[in-house]
């Protein structure tokens, strides 16, 4: 299955209310139907159950407003359209989406279903179709009533589910994968694993940093945050980061206040990660959605495409911590007078790192 990462749904937007009206008579002899609605299967050519005449050929208007004819037969739909989000084009006439006599798709759909969709939402279908990144479940499986009732809900914005619990419904499999094979994170066995959570995650919002449909960005990212184990550092490039951190975070080299992440005064996020070629990235210490430490540090992050962790080995002390044999010899620092390094020196790189890491997840 290859479903990249999401979150909360979005269904409005542009919208041409309604598409044009799409073509409501039976399909044309010799055509095969999908689905065929169960008064006309019964006889073609008895059309007074819907309309004032049985004569196919002149059948005249129906015998009252389209919904109010529909639920006759479909009463369980009163209930459904009682729900406090209801879908415009349901409300409107259930002709919008179905023909009433027979279809080429299935539910006696008017056109294939995201097709039929984006007819009306041309945001989405902008998206779709300009975005580096679309989200997998827009094209496989249920493709868009995957995420979303399309008549009513009683989850705005007429969400099968919470949006946070949709996203794991999905991503809760070890068999997820991305566009390109990679397989992704089973977000179910995560969070039950690993108490300490961002923030985001806690919260179940998705959406603060993903993006449900698409994005130009790594992972449906709403905004920049870098692939990669190193990168060179420029502000815009952790704009999704400075959404809720400060970006004197990693900009200031002395502070007593931004982070208790210093050796004294000396900002070691800043040592980390504001470098003109490579700053390690947030990925290479915290694990962005959940960790078992404070602070979601990660025991170990993947380090290169073959899939090898290198470890992480953080300590926590009353004033500080300490790194062991990651990127570095032991490193200790303490919050109030800085500390010298103990055991062996700082080196810029990892044994193994023979070049440039790859992307990492």
């Amino acid at each position: 299955m290859k479903t990249p990462i999401i979150v909360t749904i979005i269904l409005s937007g542009s919208l041409s209310l309604f598409a044009a009206d799409k073509p409501l008579a039976p399909l044309p002899a010799g055509t095969k139907a999908v689905s065929i609605h169960a008064p006309f299967e019964a006889d073609p050519n008895d059309c007074k159950q819907c309309h004032e005449k049985s004569d196919p050929k002149e059948p005249g208007k129906v015998k009252k407003a389209i919904n109010a004819l529909c639920v006759e037969c479909h009463d369980d739909f009163q209930k459904v359209m009682k729900r406090k989000h209801v879908h415009g084009a349901a409300e409107d006439k259930c002709t919008n989406c179905h023909n009433p006599h027979n279809a080429s798709q299935p539910k006696l759909l008017t056109q294939e279903l995201v097709a039929l969709c984006v007819s009306c939402h041309d945001d989405q279908k902008t998206q779709m179709t300009k975005m580096k990144v679309v989200h997998g479940a827009l094209t496989t499986g249920k493709k868009c009533v995957g995420c979303h009732n399309p008549h009513a809900s009683d989850v705005k914005p007429i969400l099968i589910q919470l949006a946070g619990d949709l996203c794991i419904s999905c991503h809760a499999t070890d068999t997820i994968t991305d566009a390109g094979g990679k397989p992704l994170t089973n977000f179910k066995k995560l969070l039950d694993a690993n108490s300490e959570q961002h923030a985001p995650v806690a919260t179940k919002d998705c959406s603060a940093c993903h993006k449900a449909h698409a994005s130009q960005n790594f992972r449906l990212l709403a905004k920049e945050y870098p692939p990669q184990f190193y990168s060179t550092y420029a502000t815009n490039l952790y704009a999704l980061c400075y959404e809720c951190h400060d970006p004197k975070l990693a900009a200031d080299p002395e502070t007593t206040t931004l982070t208790q992440f210093r050796n004294g005064s000396k900002n070691l996020h800043y040592v980390h990660v504001n470098k003109s070629e490579r700053g390690r990235t947030c990925r290479a210490c915290h694990e962005v959605h959940a960790a078992k430490q404070a602070h979601i540090i990660r025991d170990g992050v993947p380090y290169g495409s073959a899939g090898w962790i290198l470890k992480v080995n953080y300590t926590k002390t009353p004033t500080g911590g300490s790194c062991a044999k990651t990127c570095h010899g032991e490193q200790v620092y303490a919050r109030g007078p800085a500390t010298k390094v103990q055991g062996k020196p700082a080196t810029e790189k990892p044994p193994a790192e023979k070049a440039n890491a790859p992307k990492t997840n």
